[in-house]
Parts: structure tokens; C-alpha cells; sequence
């Protein structure tokens, strides 16, 4: 555990490691979500040389504690647990690791479904336990879990008037204890600004994802479930949308409405319909050739009943796999347009916001435009090195 303070969190792991023989998936799950709480619990204590903190300061690391307590406990009692296959501890264990992922922990929320799942006697590993034997994939759903985490507990570790208000006393700090990353050209903590910025991030990233794959893969598996008249004309009215570049579609969507978060939002979405459409009726096109499709058909079951039931659940792989690629990219969208002024609201801590501020001073404070850059890296790398680990989890030759 003291080595994480120190910056060597892969020792921590291998020192776990030492303590099981054989670790299952729910195990590596409850590693990686202490692994979280030691991260968020040493980033909330730089609060400390703060002179003011967070009314709800006390409350938020008295919650980060327990949470690292529990997640211990569990960690421990787990495999003995999982051998009994019921009683009142394990149904416990499973309630208080899902209490756990409220606060943004949402690998507790897993390993309590692996957990959850040891009842099953099957020899065919989930795909989330496929998913655990992927180092770089665990990687970066740590990475992302650890930044989701900190977007929910910083509403009672830290202080957002850091982040907002305008101190002239401290224009253009170096990097100090008071200050940690320093303070851009109106006085404001770039080390708050960052951690609250994850928020909108997070936000757009994943509510721009989930639209368009909603409303794209349903139009995709229509198309390509129905031939013919169908097919060609949702098809063709995509194919005028997917004419447009996404990024000149979002910056005119923008423009028109005006820079807020639900316009971009609804800018990135837009843009993103014809790509899950395309993939969708791909799929589907393959999938409804299956002979259990043929013997839905025979039985007299309706086609609404076939696309939900047999046809999208049987298609959605690739679609997993793509929507966790295009969260990445909606973030790069979202600081690039808050970099260019058609983001969110200028005044609102967002990425892109700050590092259009720390552009201007790259010869005399570069350190403003170095940290969120490195924030967009590390965020927008997560999530390729997670799609590469579904990639190989959803192969049917890594699920026997």
C-alpha cells in the first residue's frame, strides 16, 4: 500500500498477488478497485495545503477510507465466499460491492457480478473475466475508472471555487504545495480545474457514444434486416448525412445554437448515427442468415420480436467494440472544439478550455498546456487499450 504513495502501483499488484495461489476474475476486479481507492484517497489528501477546504471534506475522506477498509476485507474473505455459493455473507459481500460502485468505482460493480456469477457451474469464462486476463485493457479501465471516480467523489473532497474564481493574488503560479500544477492567467487551480474537468469530459464523451448507438444500431438493424425498399432508403438518407465531416456538422451545430453542453452533446451525436448504422447493418446482415433465425420464422414469431430478442443481441459485438473506440474520440472532439471556442462555456473547467488557455503561454508557463494534454492522452488512450481488450474478450476462440 505504501508503495502506491510512492508512485509504483504495479508493486502493490504483484504483492497482492503473492497472497493467492490462483486468483480468479472477481478477485482481480476487487485488486484493481482498491488500487482505485488508494489513487482518488492520495489525491484528495493534496487538498490539505489548502487554506480552505470542502465543508463535506471530512465526510468525503472518512467514505474514501471505508471504501478502502471494505474493499480489503472483501478482497480477503472472497475466495472462501465464493466456495459456498450462498448464504448471508455472500449475498452481502455482493450488496456492500455494489453500495461500493456508487461512488464511481464501477470495477466493484463488476466483481461483485463475477462474484455473483461463481453460483453458475459453467467452465466458459464472461466476457468480463476474458477481459481481466488483458493487462493493458485493465490498464485503462483503471485509468478511466479512476477518473470517473474522482469526477464523483470531488463533490465533497474538493473545492470548486479554486477552480472558478478569479484570484488575482496569484496570477501564473509555478507549481507549489498551495498550488500543485500552479494557476493560470486569472489565479484559478489548474489542479482543480483538471479534476472537475473530467467531468464534462466523461460526460459528453459517453452520452455522445450512447445516443448515436441507440438510435444507429436500430436504424442499421432495420436496414438490414428488411431488403429492398427499406434498406435503400434509410441507407441513402444516412449516406447524405455521412457526406458531412462530423467535426464541420458539429462546429456548424454549434455555431447555429450556441456553445452549451447539450448542444455539443447533441453536435457529436448527430455525427455519429450513419458510422453505428453502417456497422449495425452489417452484422445484421450475417446474422439473420442464421438458422435460428429461419426457425423463428417458422414458428410464426414477429419481426419486431426477432430484431429485439435474436437479431441485435447476436449482432452487437462489433457495436460494443465501436462504442468504446468512439468515446475516445467524442472527447477529442469536445476539448477540440472548447480549444477552437465552440465547446462548453468558456468559464466552465473543461480540458480543451484549459488547454486553449495554457496555448498562449507555452514559452513562459508551459506546464498550463502540458497537464491537460497529458489528461486528454492518458483518458482518450484508456479507452483504446480497453476496445483492443473487448476486441479479444468478444472472441468466440478466447470464450472456451
Amino acid at each position: 500500500m505504501f508503495s502506491v504513495l510512492l508512485g509504483n502501483p504495479f508493486n502493490f499488484i504483484s504483492g497482492v498477488l503473492l497472497l493467492f495461489r490462483k486468483v480468479q476474475a472477481y478477485q482481480y476486479y476487487l485488486l484493481f478497485s482498491i488500487l482505485v481507492d488508494l489513487t482518488i484517497l492520495a489525491i484528495s489528501l493534496i487538498n490539505l495545503t489548502k487554506p480552505t477546504l470542502n465543508p463535506q471534506f471530512s465526510f468525503g475522506i472518512g467514505l474514501l477510507v471505508t471504501s478502502l477498509v471494505l474493499h480489503w476485507l472483501l478482497l480477503l474473505v472472497s475466495p472462501k465466499l465464493a466456495q459456498a455459493k450462498s448464504g448471508i455473507g455472500f449475498w452481502l459481500s455482493i450488496l456492500a460491492m455494489g453500495l461500493l460502485a456508487l461512488k464511481g468505482n464501477v470495477l466493484s460493480a463488476v466483481a461483485a457480478w463475477l462474484l455473483f456469477r461463481t453460483r453458475q457451474e459453467t467452465t466458459r469464462r464472461s466476457i468480463l473475466a476474458n477481459i481481466a486476463r488483458h493487462e493493458v485493457a485493465m490498464f485503462g479501465l483503471y485509468v478511466i475508472t479512476v477518473i470517473l471516480a474522482l469526477a464523483v467523489t470531488s463533490y465533497w473532497a474538493f473545492e470548486y471555487s479554486y477552480a472558478v474564481e478569479n484570484n488575482y493574488s496569484a496570477i501564473l503560479q509555478s507549481p507549489s504545495w498551495l498550488y500543485p500544477l500552479g494557476t493560470d492567467n486569472f489565479g484559478r487551480d489548474v489542479f482543480s480545474r483538471l479534476v472537475f474537468g473530467g467531468r464534462i469530459s466523461l460526460l459528453v464523451g459517453l452520452l455522445a457514444t450512447f445516443a448515436p448507438l441507440l438510435i444507429g444500431g436500430f436504424l442499421g438493424a432495420v436496414a438490414g434486416y428488411y431488403s429492398h425498399r427499406i434498406d435503400q432508403t434509410i441507407m441513402r438518407l444516412l449516406d447524405i448525412l455521412y457526406a458531412i465531416p462530423g467535426i464541420l456538422l458539429a462546429i456548424t451545430i454549434v455555431t447555429a445554437f450556441g456553445t452549451s453542453t447539450q448542444n455539443l452533446i447533441l453536435a457529436l451525436s448527430i455525427g455519429g448515427i450513419p458510422g453505428y448504422a453502417r456497422t449495425m447493418r452489417a452484422s445484421v446482415l450475417q446474422v439473420k442468415q442464421m438458422e435460428y433465425i429461419e426457425a423463428a420464422h417458422a414458428v410464426g414469431v414477429s419481426d419486431a420480436k426477432i430484431i429485439l430478442k435474436h437479431v441485435i443481441p447476436n449482432a452487437s459485438a462489433p457495436m460494443i467494440i465501436r462504442s468504446s473506440l468512439t468515446v475516445a474520440t467524442a472527447v477529442i472532439s469536445t476539448s477540440s472544439l472548447s480549444y477552437l471556442g465552440l465547446g462548453v462555456e468558456s468559464h466552465i473547467p473543461e480540458w480543451g478550455n484549459i488547454l486553449r488557455i495554457g496555448s498562449d503561454y507555452l514559452e513562459t508557463h508551459p506546464y498550463l498546456a502540458i497537464y491537460p494534454g497529458l489528461a486528454i492522452i492518458a483518458l482518450v488512450l484508456s479507452f483504446n487499450f480497453l476496445g483492443d481488450g473487448l476486441r479479444d474478450a468478444l472472441d468466440p476462440k478466447m470464450q472456451k
